[in-house]
């Protein structure tokens, strides 16, 4: 067993990781390769952290994959990301259901184009039978979109007579959010090194422990991610409260 992997606490593993994957473009241009590759090489950080995140009892694994702001990159990245995309989906169902792996969404599939959206659907359609880890690709996603659209349907039951304003509760906005089945990241990790959240998950991530790291996405592999880990267990999780 990797020497960092043994010094984790079993019973305060986290249930939910989500990752924000920045860096690629930058990897890519300090090795003086085109931007795609980044991508590429950032495809063996996806299948590496997956692996481990099953192997140490990780339950949810969300990845900021494409974001609804990213159809703003130049057409010849676009193109090139969603046909990555598709011959990675295609590849690796194989391997995600040998390993019992679960793919799920969140975002905005129908946007994409008809290739990817009908290859990713075949890949949730293989695994939703999948018992073991949640692998959640979030796909031409933005959190504001999401509450945007939260708060139309809510404000749509109320005119219909379906919702009392009044009565509105917490639980009914999280059963109008696309994660509606998953619970809230327990740990936020973004790599590249940047301060911000990019409208990820900003109403899920409440109460999520932050941990930035400098290594771009690329070279962040199981190491990293056991040392993510570990930080996470060295923190007090309050959830608003004092400190004991």
């Amino acid at each position: 067993m990797n020497a960092l992997a043994k010094n984790l606490v079993d019973n305060n593993i986290p249930e939910h990781i989500a990752i924000i994957m920045d860096g690629n473009g930058r990897w890519a241009q300090r090795s003086s390769l085109p931007r795609i590759a980044g991508h590429k090489e950032g495809i063996s950080s996806v299948r590496a952290i997956t692996k481990k995140c099953d192997e140490i009892g990780i339950k949810y694994l969300s990845l900021y994959t494409f974001s609804s702001e990213n159809w703003k990159r130049p057409r010849g990245e676009v193109k090139a990301l969603m046909r990555l995309l598709l011959s990675t989906i295609r590849h690796e169902i194989k391997d995600l259901n040998k390993n019992n792996v679960r793919l799920m969404t969140i975002g905005n599939l129908n946007e994409l184009p008809d290739n990817a959206r009908k290859g990713m659907e075949e890949g949730l359609e293989s695994t939703k039978n999948n018992s073991g880890l949640n692998l959640i690709l979030a796909l031409s996603y933005g959190s504001r979109n999401e509450i945007l659209r939260m708060v139309k349907n809510i404000a749509t039951k109320a005119i219909n007579g379906e919702a009392d304003p009044n009565k509105i509760e917490e639980s009914d906005i999280i059963r109008e959010l696309d994660t509606s089945n998953i619970p809230d990241p327990d740990l936020l990790i973004r790599t590249g090194g940047e301060f911000r959240l990019s409208n990820f998950l900003l109403w899920q991530i409440a109460y999520s422990e932050i941990y930035v790291t400098k290594k771009y996405w690329p070279e962040f592999r199981e190491n990293e991610l056991l040392k993510a880990i570990e930080d996470y267990q060295n923190r007090d999780r309050r959830f608003g409260k004092i400190p004991k």
